[in-house]
């Protein structure tokens, strides 16, 4: 029963590849629009092609020297360590460096593939807004399901066709650590790029000379339409690739380790991936904009609708293969906590709710009105979210253990059911930068302000999308290294080292207090690389007004290219001290202070990981959402000073929302699995 349903997953893995690719295409076939559109189109496509050709040259050089590491630690059989034998087993360690190659492949591949349909559908859908909104919206959110699709298809196959050639999940975890590094690093550098661009582009265009925001006199304006596609696009599908993957091997390795447990216990994650991407494909065509003609409500049906299909795929999968009921119990509880928590975002920066126009209001007062009323709103955001992992964690545990099942093995599904959704999350997710392009390419060319408000109505919802998806992703992240946490202490004692995290012993202690420093330095760390890099942008920007009169006048062009190249350098070279927070601490603290400080580390890490994340994702957001309402023609409109001290707000929101929150649940994610895939190394070493 077990194998066929791994060549169901494959089958299905094939079909959301099928149809990402069907799509990809489709939306090729669209009307392109203007020739000066499509000009300006090219350079936002050549821009995110050079950075991301540059950035996985980088990361394959990263990749090939780990995969060299995993190879020989691996290649000792460390089964036995706690009795003194230590065995070489070669294959072991080639098994587990090429399912990390794999892993890092199939991530670059998912986030490639958005960007490459991302910068097609750009001017596509600002073409479409000529015509409709509902045009435009479809063609937008198609071309957002193709990286939703292609990720859960290829995260899915990866998966299966590994268990289906080896017969263990521990080689999987090597696949897992491929994908999460991969993300950390697209998901960081593609942050710093966008926001360095975005800042820039904001304090002297819009603040400086009082120019619109993709004004084509602008010189960072193309960079700024890039950081969106390698940030927002394939950044972000790298990051819902390694939360997906990391919740599935947990559960996998949990289910493993269970003697209590048969062995379809091990593969039913991958079954309720395989369900979650049948319920994506049906959710999907019914994603529609209705009379009202807003976005924001169709992208909700949408999640809703899905969120049915799966649950009643899962009913049926329950009811029908012998499958324990409280495996039922815990995926609908992690599915409900985790849309609440994602609509719960969407209060907290949605232009129709208090928290964004009680900020706006209070802008007119100025920049520090505007930030203090965003940053306490943005700690309140973080109560209904943290209950609700709450509820999720101790639903989850409690009805599995009722219903006969391990508790951690509950939560673990739990996460899962979170995120077997994805591929309508992500496509949702996606859809936001690509109508955010859509109204710079609109601008930029010259099209009707019929189309500029068009794409601008489609870049609100848009914004509200990406948000609630930042909530939905950091809440199953929490749950994930819970499941992951979990494991890590299962695999430590299966090595024979007895494995006790209280918080008398002075060492576990010490661990908490270090894994509770390391995101909010890891946060630091990348806003200061934004600052920095935005910096040396707007001396540049300032330096092409200075030298050149005649580009504020229209007259002649400004140079792109220079911006463009300021902001890959700079997040290419801001990418050394965070890489080592993620791999190279746990390791530090694992091999110095031993496992039980490990645990500590990664316990402490979680908390405020989820704390930071949450906070910086809904505030900014808000920020952002707060002056896109000032800019509609509210409390003043743009120019005002309202519509100032908003765009200092967003600046500050910026690096807040897409640069260090979205990265934090992929650094406590690769720091669980560093330490899950290293214990017994760990274990080894400290025995000996």
């Amino acid at each position: 029963m077990e194998q066929t349903w791994l060549y169901i997953s494959v089958a299905a893995s094939l079909l959301s590849i099928g149809a990402a690719i069907y799509l990809f295409f489709w939306v090729k076939r669209q009307d392109p629009g203007t020739e000066r559109a499509q000009e300006v189109a090219s350079w936002i496509r050549e821009g995110a092609q050079t950075y991301l050709k540059r950035l996985y040259l980088t990361l394959a050089f990263v990749a090939v020297i780990l995969g060299f590491i995993i190879a020989v630690v691996f290649s000792f059989d460390l089964a036995e360590v706690a009795s003194g034998t230590v065995s070489i087993a070669p294959g072991n360690g080639i098994k587990m460096a090429l399912a990390f190659v794999g892993g890092a492949v199939c991530s670059a591949i998912a986030g490639y593939m958005g960007m490459a349909v991302a910068v097609e559908a750009n001017v596509r859908t600002a073409t479409a807004a000529n015509e409709s909104l509902n045009k435009a919206f479809r063609l937008s959110f198609y071309a957002g399901s193709v990286m939703g699709l292609a990720m859960v298809g290829l995260a899915v196959i990866g998966m299966s066709g590994i268990y289906l050639l080896t017969g263990n999940p521990d080689i999987i975890l090597g696949f897992s650590f491929g994908a999460s590094a991969l993300a950390l690093l697209a998901k960081a550098g593609g942050g710093i790029y966008t926001k360095t661009a975005d800042i820039a582009a904001d304090l002297v265009g819009k603040v400086e000379v009082g120019i619109p925001e993709d004004d084509p006199r602008n010189p960072a304006v193309v960079a700024d339409n890039v950081g969106d596609n390698v940030g927002d696009v394939a950044g972000m599908g790298a990051d819902i690739f390694d939360s997906y993957v990391a919740s599935t091997v947990a559960v996998m390795l949990l289910g493993a380790s269970a003697a209590s447990l048969s062995s379809k216990y091990v593969v039913l994650p991958l079954i309720l991936c395989t369900l979650g991407i049948f319920a994506s494909l049906l959710g999907i065509q019914f994603v529609r904009v209705g009379k009202n003609g807003k976005p924001g409500p169709a992208l909700n049906f949408g999640t809703i609708i899905t969120t049915v299909f799966f649950s009643v795929l899962v009913l049926a999968l329950v009811l029908l293969a012998d499958i324990n009921i409280g495996i039922l119990w815990a995926t609908l509880t992690g599915l409900i906590t985790g849309v609440i928590i994602g609509f719960t975002s969407d209060y907290f920066t949605s232009e129709e709710r208090k928290p964004v126009l009680e900020t706006a209001r209070v802008s007119g007062s100025g920049a520090a009105m505007n930030i203090i009323t965003g940053f306490s709103y943005g700690l309140v955001s973080i109560v209904p979210s943290v209950i609700g992992i709450a509820v999720a964690t101790l639903l989850s545990y409690f009805l599995a253990d009722a219903s006969g099942l391990p508790g951690i093995y509950g939560i673990g599904i739990s996460a899962v059911g979170m995120l077997s959704i994805s591929g309508m999350i992500v496509s949702a997710d996606a859809y936001g930068p690509i109508v955010d392009n859509a109204r710079g390419i609109a601008e930029m060319s010259g099209m009707d302000a019929k189309v500029i408000e068009t794409t601008d109505t489609l870049d609100a919802a848009g914004n509200t999308a990406k948000a609630i998806t930042k909530g939905f992703s950091i809440s199953a992240a929490a749950l994930t290294v819970l499941a992951l946490f979990a494991a890590y202490a299962e695999v430590v004692t299966a090595a024979g080292v007895e494995v006790n995290m209280s918080l008398r012993d002075p060492i576990v202690v010490a661990g908490v207090f270090l894994g509770a420093m390391t995101p909010p330095l890891f946060s630091a760390l990348t806003m200061l690389s934004v600052t920095h890099n935005a910096f040396d942008m707007i001396e540049e920007i300032r330096r092409q007004f200075r030298e050149d009169p005649g580009i504020l006048a229209g007259t002649s062009k400004p140079d792109y290219a220079t911006c463009v190249g300021l902001a890959a350098q700079g997040a290419l070279s801001s990418l050394i001290l965070p890489a080592f927070l993620a791999v190279g601490l746990p390791l530090l603290i694992g091999f110095v202070l031993g496992p039980n400080a490990l645990g500590g580390f990664l316990g402490g890490s979680i908390f405020t990981g989820v704390i930071f994340a949450l906070l910086m994702a809904n505030s900014g957001g808000l920020w952002d959402n707060a002056k896109k309402y000032i800019e509609t023609g509210q409390f003043g409109g743009p120019g005002s000073d309202a519509h100032k001290a908003s765009v200092v707000g967003d600046t500050v929101g910026d690096p807040f929302k897409d640069t260090a929150g979205p990265s934090l649940n992929t650094l406590i994610t690769v720091m669980s699995l560093v330490s899950s895939l290293f214990a017994p190394i760990i274990a080894a070493f400290h025995i000996f």
